[in-house]
């Protein structure tokens, strides 16, 4: 086999006449081997944007775009404007696959399909949002630059009375009631029970669960209808923004607790693991570490339960009735909603009405997206990412740390017990403060710890060992006990056996 250098893009085995044997034909078996080498495989760029991909991407466009004319108007008896935009789209994607293949594989050609439609998809949305954003703005510029139409209420107007008499005073001070309502209900009852279902797992929670996806399909008007058989005729209580608080938490609640327990799902379980396993527990937990990290998601989990309350209509009629007059007692008197101001306008045959309703629409979703940004700055951005803001605060409380660790820093444990110099056992201590290079020799005097402590007054076994001779090893064995103080007397040695000195 040849080893190819895919750098140098050249066999490095193969001999530097190869080229001309193979044209020449000798070595049949050498042929395969000194084969061209394969160049080396680039990466595909797979973004950005290039000229061939551009003229490709209008070339199909205008191409599907005269298929669609001729089947249309020529070749075929088709008709209807939604069938000549199908068609042409469908003909531009096939065009356009054919023209990539010409330079691309087929791994290529399906990632540049699937981006076209990706983005033909995302481009179709967008101009459906602004479609509608700027019909509802278009309709209602009549109503808009009027100052009295956000100060006042309809109390004093009629159908037939011109713009600059009448406004939405009271739907929009309506809707904001309703709406802090049903979010203090419904913020702290959804995260406690999406925690519920997250952190604690059992066949109570999968019931509670298959309640919360039920009762996302759940009608408004059914809500509506429960609170006012519950609140209005059995309780006795009157119509009220407060009852129509109640019926739009019901609403809201589905749509809270499921995407909370979506977004808690995506918290590492690492983070939990760390936490338990520095003994904090699990209530702790979950509000430092689950709730901190997946607080962005939590704040989108809220936006999208209070986009879907804000433009409930039947409940707030059934519930809380319908009023001209601006009334900011929430448990006293009818109150009125921005959809329901906006629905009573628009029914109405009057040009200024009608203005009217497009107007509150209008402030309706300007409303949505103030709230949405409220939202989203509450919730910061993600796990790990922080603005200028909070880096200046996470900063000072570092510097903050560091003077609080710094008063309250004691000396390591060191490798030997440092303190005053002194004698314990004939061992002399160093100082204290002296490091860990610094330790004290033991005195000539501190016996041997495998060594028998000698009696007073009398020397050790060991003091009177005659040193061994050059090239001698140690001594083995005791050495040979002092007769004088074994016999009492000077002379010669005892007999073992009779105790006679010799």
């Amino acid at each position: 086999m040849t080893v190819v250098d895919l750098e140098k893009g050249a066999p490095q085995d193969a001999p530097q006449d190869a080229p001309r044997k193979a044209a020449e034909g000798t070595g049949a078996d050498t042929a395969p081997d000194t084969a061209v080498a394969a160049l080396p495989d680039l990466p595909r760029r797979i973004g950005g944007v290039t000229r061939s991909g551009v003229l490709s991407v209008f070339g199909a466009a205008a191409s599907g775009l005269c298929v669609a004319v001729l089947l249309f108007g020529e070749l075929a008896p088709f008709s209807g404007a939604l069938g000549f935009f199908v068609t042409a789209y469908l003909s531009f994607l096939g065009i356009y696959a054919v023209l990539t293949g010409l330079e691309e594989d087929g791994q290529a050609v399906r990632d540049r399909v699937m981006t076209v439609v990706l983005w033909s998809a995302g481009g179709l949305m967008f101009a459906a949002l602004t479609m509608v954003v700027g019909f509802t703005a278009w309709r209602g510029r009549e109503a808009l630059p009027h100052a009295n139409f956000f100060t006042q209420d309809m109390q004093a107007a009629g159908p037939l009375d011109p713009l600059t008499n009448g406004g939405i005073a009271h739907a929009m001070l309506g809707t904001l009631i309703m709406i802090a309502i049903a979010l203090a209900i419904t913020v702290p009852l959804g995260l406690a029970c999406a925690v519920y279902l997250n952190q604690i797992p059992g066949r109570f929670s999968r019931f509670v669960r298959t309640i919360v996806e039920a009762m996302t399909a759940l009608p408004s008007i059914v809500a509506g209808l429960m609170v006012y058989a519950v609140w209005i005729l059995n309780l006795g209580m009157q119509k009220s923004g407060l009852a129509a608080g109640f019926a739009i938490s019901v609403m809201m609640l589905p749509i809270v607790i499921r995407a909370a327990d979506v977004v808690l799902r995506l918290v590492p379980g690492t983070l939990t693991e760390a936490s338990e396993a520095l003994g904090a527990p699990r209530w702790r937990t979950v509000w430092h570490v689950v709730l901190p990290t997946a607080r962005s998601g939590l704040a989108t989990a809220v936006i999208l339960g209070t986009a879907r309350g804000i433009g409930e209509t039947s409940p707030v009629l059934l519930t809380a009735g319908y009023t001209a007059a601006l009334n900011a007692n929430p448990t006293n008197g009818p109150m009125v909603s921005l959809p329901l101001a906006v629905f009573n306008f628009v029914k109405s045959p009057e040009p200024t009405m009608i203005a009217r309703g497009f107007g509150a629409a209008a402030v309706l979703m300007a409303l949505v997206l103030v709230l949405f940004v409220i939202a989203r700055v509450i919730g910061g951005r993600g796990p790990g990412h922080q603005n200028k803001r909070q880096a200046r605060r996470a900063a000072r409380a570092s510097r903050r740390d560091v003077t609080r660790f710094a008063e309250l820093h004691t000396p390591g444990l060191e490798l030997f017990e440092t303190g005053s110099p002194e004698t314990d056992g004939g061992t002399e201590r160093p100082e204290r403060g002296a490091g860990l290079h610094q330790s004290a020799a033991p005195s000539r005097s501190a016996p041997s710890p495998d060594a028998p402590a000698a009696d007073d007054g009398e020397q050790s076994p060991q003091d009177n060992a005659p040193a061994p001779a050059d090239g001698e090893g140690p001594r083995q064995g005791p050495p040979a006990p002092d007769h004088e103080s074994r016999t009492g007397g000077a002379g010669g040695n005892t007999d073992p056996a009779t105790g006679d000195s010799h």
